[in-house]
């Protein structure tokens, strides 16, 4: 019931910030994108996540990063400026939302980012894509992903001191977006091409230790 409430709160006051928009006369001139920062929640406080299928068949939850647990939508209304009912399954993360925000206003992004903008992509336009995703997270266990193209690397245990107990996983995305089967046997190559792009973009912290990695 809480958890219900809270989606049913978030939901009238979304509503309430576009009638305040439409009552202010900045309706037809202001951007909104609405999303998620991760993957829907575990079966806990009452949330029956698997009876809704709330990642769909995507494998796992929040806190993983499998594409259950990091791949949400993003909906963004711009009268005039994105077509209606248009879709873009370009991916993108939470580092691009700022560079983004600086394009729309004509503000120069802090050269330190990795973030892109995706102006382009919200008008149907030629854009250009990431080299590469990344993502690591030190709780449960300790995790690791990288994704380029449709290549998409998952390790995992990687705070476990003892060497040799991290697991990695390869997946193809674009055949199998349900990451069912692992294909690392059977491409080391892309395997260590991705873990070499994992281990650059690493950095080590006394606070979310990962002996793995660090």
């Amino acid at each position: 019931a809480a958890y219900a409430a809270m989606v049913t709160r978030m939901d009238r006051t979304v509503g309430r910030i576009l009638d305040k928009l439409k009552e202010l006369k900045i309706d037809e001139n202001t951007i909104v994108m609405f999303t998620s920062d991760n993957g829907g929640t575990h079966n806990v406080g009452g949330a029956d996540s698997t009876f809704f299928e709330s990642a769909g068949k995507l494998r796992g939850l929040k806190g993983s990063l499998y594409e259950g647990g990091i791949r949400v939508p993003m909906v963004a209304r711009w009268p005039g400026k994105i077509q209606a009912g248009s879709v873009n399954d370009q991916g993108f993360a939470f580092w691009d939302v700022l560079p983004t925000l600086c394009d729309l206003t004509g503000t120069p992004s802090p050269k330190e980012l990795d973030g892109i903008s995706f102006v382009n992509a919200l008008q149907s336009k030629e854009q250009k894509p990431h080299d590469f995703l990344y993502w690591e997270f030190p709780g449960y266990g300790g995790q690791q992903a990288v994704q380029m193209g449709k290549w998409k690397l998952v390790r995992q245990k990687l705070t476990v001191k003892k060497v040799g107990n991290a697991t990695t996983e390869l997946f193809d995305l674009e055949a199998d977006p349900n990451e069912t089967t692992d294909l690392a046997a059977k491409h080391p190559e892309v395997v260590k091409r991705l873990q070499e792009i994992a281990k650059r973009e690493h950095t080590p912290s006394t606070t979310f230790p990962q002996p793995q990695l660090d």
